[in-house]
């Protein structure tokens, strides 16, 4: 069946470029028709979803250069009892007209979807999956709603568990007391009259247990099949080959013990509800990192209004505000200091341990602690622009995404709970027609067993909640990924690149060498040569200039400048003709440079950038610049080696300066004079020899490069780094970082694979353990709720793991 959708396309200028998209959509296999209004700046396309989903039809529109308007909506999920009612609560999702791609994750109980708005709305999904049983919650601007939802439901969840307990505890007496090694225990003989047990058992099985019954008949509706038809299953055996049997023999109430399993549906019922509070209540733990994150925020600010300070709520302060904070007062906004200086501690969001230097000028980010000086700071982010904020949007998104290994489990789950009847009914039929022939009650024992120590839902929460507490713990420490699927795929990584400007160094180059020719003073060439840097843009113009200018020398404005790209500048000051670059630009300007070749070079190995300055066509000087190396730079390409890595790095400066800082913090391989755009070119080449490759940038200048690595990391301080550039961001400017975030995705990626292997192994061992009798339904049942609780407690292990600060 074709379905037929309706796009808002950016990008559009002339009908050329509609006629572009849609042939460019007409050729995709699956779809049947595409229809292209540049006046409405959309496209109405039908297509076969079986043969092309809406997430390629944005990536063809994407790849002819043009964006599509597409929105992402979150939903709380209500009534999700296992894996199975994920995978349909999704799969009903994906299935509707205008959603590119839904995720439902079960662990948060949350749905995350991306759609077309000009097609599907979320008032159209809330119905949509309404009519299958469940309920979305509407989405809210902050996730109080969330919250306060979750602490309801372990509340209900509580009252539930405790009635079912009250009612079941004289049951499990007369269980318990069947045991010979128990038998001195004082049973009232009441606890032992059928009708007694049938009043208690009802209650449990039909009012506490709807929620089973309710849950089973959601599933079978939708033609799939849960956990809940397997607890309606078992217990409802149990309950009416109970209340049969009482019928059967009315005449022996009083006189004989009747063969009665109203305590196993009831006790079953209440371990079961016991394991889902667990459950919950550990799941919960799982959001401590977004909890810890939110917590930081400042309540209010002291700002400075019409001459007055005002107490201020976050939420009425304004961009350009003048925020006052006081020394032990958290910084309320993202800004500039304006007047004043302080030490702020910015481990809760950077992990750096050491406070950092702020003085007018500086940059500061909000929930930060402002440790010995008053600050006036100037708001240049507020709301949902402050990196706080940012930083609060993806923890919550990765929280919320899938890792690809997940799609073993979601498969395994699909076909689960059919097998497990299967394997109950044949378990039912061989011990009743062929280990102990006409034993009913015997046989009926090991159907329950089967079929209630059968867990799905181990098996859905496996991954979730450690992709949760995984990278919620990285957040921690200013490690921000995108999603589960770049948690999983940095553990795979082979080959680091990184960019040797403020990744590898400091990125603040410093002026360290003057050497004058005869009759030249350095007062007179750094005068001359400062003229000229104080218009280029160029970051070592930059050093020239403040190094100048810090040894005392004047600042003179140059008659004419111009600016020489990847060479150099020239201009006129006081009359007399300078230029300043490299040797080439002196040799295409006639300039002899052999005389300064030698001392060139020497410089070049020892890492520093050298320019010549030319006065009047004759060499004047030289000057040098470098940027130093941070300090932990060596630890960590020592550390990635350790780990088995391969460091590159890539720089625009030339071979020598390369692999003199290469030399110095041990990197591999150097890819010398590589300019912005052919970054890219270089991790393709690398990619080619079939190694899964990082590139380690500064989100912004390199891009591209972030873009074709296997994974992007952008690098940054605070307030600077652009969170959204890449599939990881380390907030802090620290290669050590990189070394915690491959470490934190193979921590995690190891406790799915554990949390995987006891879901499949307790299934495995568990299930045929209960075919053979050697476990009583009620134990099964116990174990069953503990096999859920087990794996979201292993994944709160993440929460413990040890990184460098």
């Amino acid at each position: 069946m074709l379905q037929a959708i309706t796009v808002q396309i950016q990008g559009m200028t002339c009908a050329t470029c509609s006629n572009r998209i849609e042939k460019g959509l007409k050729e995709q296999q699956g779809i049947e028709k595409a229809t292209v209004n540049l006046a409405l700046e959309q496209a109405t396309i039908n297509f076969d979803p079986n043969e092309v989903s809406a997430a390629e039809v944005v990536r063809n529109i994407q790849k002819t250069g043009y964006e599509v308007v597409q929105e992402s909506v979150g939903f709380i999920v209500v009534g999700m009892t296992c894996a199975n009612c994920a995978q349909q609560i999704e799969k009903t999702l994906n299935k509707m007209p205008g959603v590119i791609e839904a995720t439902v994750n079960l662990a948060m109980e949350q749905a995350t979807v991306n759609y077309f708005p000009t097609t599907v709305t979320p008032t159209d999904m809330i119905e949509r999956i309404k009519g299958i049983g469940y309920e979305l919650v509407e989405p809210e601007e902050n996730t109080t709603k969330a919250r306060d939802y979750r602490a309801e439901a372990i509340k209900k969840q509580k009252v539930v568990f405790l009635t079912s307990a009250i009612l079941s505890l004289p049951l499990l007496w007369t269980m318990v007391t069947h045991f010979s090694w128990t038998s001195f225990i004082w049973m009232p003989d009441f606890f032992m009259n059928p009708w007694f047990q049938l009043i208690l058992a009802t209650p449990v099985q039909f009012v506490i247990g709807s929620q089973f019954y309710v849950g089973a008949y959601k599933a079978l509706r939708n033609k799939s099949a849960n956990m809940d038809v397997l607890v309606a299953l078992g217990t409802s055996a149990a309950y009416f080959y109970s209340v049969y049997t009482i019928f059967k023999h009315l005449d022996m109430i009083g006189t004989a013990h009747l063969p009665l399993y109203f305590e196993t549906s009831a006790v079953l019922i209440t371990l079961i509800l016991l394991g889902k509070l667990f459950e919950a209540k550990a799941k919960g733990h799982s959001s401590d990192a977004i909890k810890k994150l939110m917590g930081l925020q400042a309540k209010s600010a002291l700002v400075k209004r019409e001459g007055k300070l005002i107490d201020v709520p976050m939420a009425d302060i304004r961009l350009k505000d003048i925020v006052v904070v006081k020394p032990g007062e958290k910084i309320p906004v993202d800004g500039i200091v304006r007047t004043g200086d302080s030490a702020v501690d910015e481990s809760m969001l950077t992990g750096e341990s050491m406070p950092v230097s702020k003085q007018v000028g500086d940059a500061v980010i909000g929930a930060t602690l402002n440790k010995n000086g008053a600050l006036e700071i100037e708001a240049t982010k507020i709301g949902k622009e402050t990196t706080l904020a940012q930083i609060i949007k993806v923890v919550e998104e990765a929280q919320g995404s899938k890792a690809p290994i997940q799609r073993m489990a979601d498969v395994i789950s699909g076909v689960f709970v059919p097998i497990v009847v299967g394997i109950a009914l044949a378990t039912f039929l061989i011990w009743y027609f062929g280990v102990a022939p006409g034993d009913f009650a015997g046989a009926l024992e090991k159907f329950i067993a089967v079929l209630v120590i059968a867990c799905p839902c181990a098996l859905g929460l496996a991954t979730p909640t450690s992709i949760m507490a995984g990278s919620g713990r990285a957040a921690e420490f200013g490690i921000l990924f995108k999603g589960g699927e770049y948690l999983e795929a940095t553990q795979k990584l082979e080959v680091i690149v990184v960019d040797k400007t403020g990744t590898v160094t400091n990125g603040k180059p410093v002026l360290t060498d003057v050497i004058t020719t005869e009759g030249v003073t350095r007062e007179q060439l750094l005068m001359l040569a400062i003229a000229l840097e104080q218009k280029s843009e160029h970051p070592l113009a930059d050093a020239i200039v403040k190094g100048a200018v810090s040894e005392g020398v004047s600042l003179s404005e140059p008659e004419t400048f111009t600016a020489i790209p990847g060479s150099g500048i020239s201009g006129i000051v006081n009359g007399e003709n300078v230029s300043i670059g490299t040797r080439q630009l002196m040799e295409q300007s006639g300039i002899d440079v052999t005389l300064y070749e030698e001392r060139l070079i020497t410089f070049e190995t020892q890492g520093k950038t050298a320019m010549l300055v030319a006065v009047n066509q004759k060499i004047a000087g030289i000057i040098a610049v470098a940027d130093t190396i941070k300090p932990t730079s060596k630890e960590a390409v020592t550390a990635l080696h350790r780990m088995g890595l391969k460091v590159v790095m890539l720089t625009g400066d030339n071979q020598r300066i390369a692999d003199y800082i290469a030399s110095q913090v041990g990197i591999d391989e150097v890819f010398a004079g590589v300019l912005p755009a052919e970054k890219a070119q270089v991790i393709d080449q690398l990619k080619a020899k079939g190694q899964h490759v990082a590139m380690v940038g500064d989100g912004v200048n390199d891009a591209p490069a972030l873009a074709t690595a296997d994974i992007g990391i952008a690098m940054g301080t605070g307030a600077d780094i652009a969170i959204e550039a890449a599939d990881v961001t380390i907030i802090k400017g620290d290669l050590m970082k990189i070394v915690d975030a491959i470490a934190m995705s193979r921590h995690t990626m190891r406790n799915i694979k554990q949390n995987l292997f006891f879901a499949l192994a307790y299934n495995v061992v568990g299930i045929p353990i209960a075919a053979v009798g050697l476990l009583a339904p009620w134990v099964a049942g116990a174990a069953m709720a503990l096999s859920s609780v087990s794996v979201v407690l292993n994944a709160l292990r993440l929460q413990r793991v040890k990184l460098k600060r």
